[in-house]
């Protein structure tokens, strides 16, 4: 790699934070280059929860970072229909279950298609949103009431490509600022029901792709062979 400047793509692992994997990532630069103050971010961070593909910016490069971050996404995931959780998706337990009887693969395909445009979208309130120079999660977690504005976004491409309820899987492809975990709620509102996220893995983000990423394990090994 180019330490003056380059892009590294990595498929974040489960349960880490963009930050762990940025923090690891210069620790490991750092060291094999003998680089005190390193220049390093990511360029749109994803949940704990989620998967896929993470853009590092290093040095020159992290100037590009909001450049990169405004591009439209693609992610792959499920959602898990006749239930709601208050992060929705797996980090708060099941809070509330509601009847499933009555949606239909038309009904799913239907809601999925009028989802798709522009719209206006609520945060959910575990998010790194700030209200009032706060974290709306760092609100929420204290049991704090959190009023979040709507914001423009806009869902290109809504797919589902499963439907095996309660699980239905989708493709989304979306505008900056979109949260996932929102759509999973709005979708199961739709439907006369609720719904959580249960999976999600970022696919794009703008030209790159995951197929193009390495895990932290790969990364390592391979800076580790140049060293040798």
């Amino acid at each position: 790699m180019n330490i003056e400047g380059d892009i590294i793509l990595i498929n974040k692992p489960y349960t880490w934070t963009s930050f762990q994997v940025v923090k690891r990532l210069k620790y490991l630069i750092g060291k094999h280059y003998h680089i005190k103050k390193l220049k390093i971010g990511h360029a749109g961070t994803l949940d704990p929860l989620a998967t896929g593909l993470l853009v590092i910016c290093v040095g020159k490069y992290t100037k590009r970072i909001e450049s990169f971050q405004i591009s439209e996404k693609e992610y792959t995931g499920t959602f898990i229909l006749g239930a709601t959780t208050a992060s929705y998706d797996r980090e708060k337990p099941i809070d509330q279950t509601y009847p499933l009887e009555h949606i239909t693969e038309e009904t799913i395909y239907r809601i999925a298609k009028e989802m798709t445009g522009e719209q206006e979208q609520i945060p959910p309130i575990f998010s790194a949103v700030k209200i009032d120079g706060k974290r709306a999660y760092s609100l929420a977690r204290a049991e704090n009431e959190v009023a979040l504005k709507p914001k423009k976004i806009t869902i290109a491409e809504f797919e589902i490509t499963k439907i095996n309820l309660p699980q239905v899987d989708f493709r989304i492809v979306c505008s900056k600022g979109t949260y996932i975990r929102a759509i999973a709620r709005d979708f199961g509102t739709a439907l006369g029901s609720g719904a959580y996220l249960a999976a999600l893995c970022r696919t794009k983000s703008g030209d790159f792709r995951l197929e193009n990423a390495l895990t932290m394990e790969d990364f390592e090994n391979l800076l580790n062979e140049n060293a040798s």
